[in-house]
């Protein structure tokens, strides 16, 4: 048991003095209404004054403060804002609704290292998306695979194969590149 060598008494518990601290603050504990078959308890004793060496409460103005912060919810306001604002464009382009709306068309720029005869922009339809995404998606998985047999056969090897393809990798994967595109331009509706 701790006592307190100034006043004699047994110091307050980690809760309570959490729960003084709320009150000063202006933060009510959360408790469920009270039953109406439960009598009325008696009030509590108003608490003593504070003795000289003990620690002032602070200051009202303080508190004020920070119950005038716990009232601001600044996300209520935010989403009621929110709501009343229309989508921020940019003036010269027509919204993406109006751009989407010709059955779901995708205009692509395509680049010089993956595609030779790049730089070009294409507009693709669901199906010609399609083809060009599955394209891509299969030669991705070919290198990845290649790479992992490298790298169990001879580690060295996955190192060499990384250099040419940085060094040269515009010549081999962009003629592979075209074909897809032009694949993708035969499947454009």
């Amino acid at each position: 048991m701790v006592i307190d060598r100034q006043t004699g008494q047994t110091p307050a518990s980690a809760a309570e003095r959490m729960a003084e601290y709320d009150r000063r603050m202006g933060n009510e504990p959360v408790r469920p209404a009270p039953r109406a078959t439960e009598t009325a308890r008696p009030a509590a004793a108003p608490a003593p004054p504070p003795r000289e060496g003990a620690p002032r409460p602070a200051a009202n103005s303080m508190a004020a403060k920070v119950a005038d912060m716990n009232g601001k919810r600044p996300w209520k306001e935010a989403s009621q804002s929110a709501a009343k604002t229309e989508a921020a464009r940019i003036p010269q382009r027509p919204p993406a609704a109006a751009r989407a709306g010709a059955g779901g068309r995708k205009t692509i720029v395509t680049g010089k290292w993956w595609d030779a005869k790049g730089p070009r922009t294409i507009e693709l339809g669901p199906k010609g998306q399609q083809v060009l995404s599955g394209g891509f998606v299969t030669l991705f998985f070919v290198a990845l695979i290649a790479a992992v047999v490298a790298l169990l056969i001879q580690p060295v090897l996955l190192f060499v194969g990384a250099f040419l393809l940085f060094r040269f990798g515009s010549a081999v994967l962009g003629p592979i590149g075209a074909g897809i595109v032009d694949k993708a331009l035969a499947e454009r509706n």
